[in-house]
């Protein structure tokens, strides 16, 4: 089943990984922030060794992306960021694991003081939401 790991996150200045410039993840003694690296990596490691990671990438700050919506017959273009909250899309894995509770699993092992993570199903063949309508 093909999940995306969504990281949700607002790092000041922005950059990746994004734990480096949020502050609840600062406020961690070193130790610990060390041992969450490592323990991250390994993860991603065994999860690229299994076969489960397919992808992922980092995403640039929100405020150099650019917008496109329908209004007046036309696409019009607009400067980012698109979300008006507090936390923006920071970036994404996609994997492809046995079951939601693995993706779930996943999802609990990404998430960081400071952050957001989000599985979402994709709709595709492979992806637990097939159905549409």
């Amino acid at each position: 089943m093909k999940f995306v790991i969504l990281v949700h996150s607002t790092p000041q200045p922005w950059g990746h990984p994004t734990g480096d410039f949020v502050a609840a993840h600062q406020a961690l003694p070193a130790q610990q922030r060390e041992q969450m690296e490592r323990d991250f990596e390994q993860l991603l490691t065994e999860m690229q060794e299994a076969g489960e990671l397919l992808g992922g990438e980092a995403l640039g700050d929100p405020a150099t992306a650019r917008l496109y919506r329908w209004a007046d017959g036309e696409p019009i273009a607009t400067d980012g960021p698109y979300a008006e909250t507090k936390e923006q899309f920071a970036g994404f894995f996609l994997v492809d694991v046995a079951d939601r509770e693995r993706a779930e699993e996943l999802g609990r092992a990404f998430a960081g003081p400071g952050e957001t993570i989000e599985i979402r199903p994709t709709m595709w063949p492979g992806g637990e939401e097939q159905n549409v309508g």
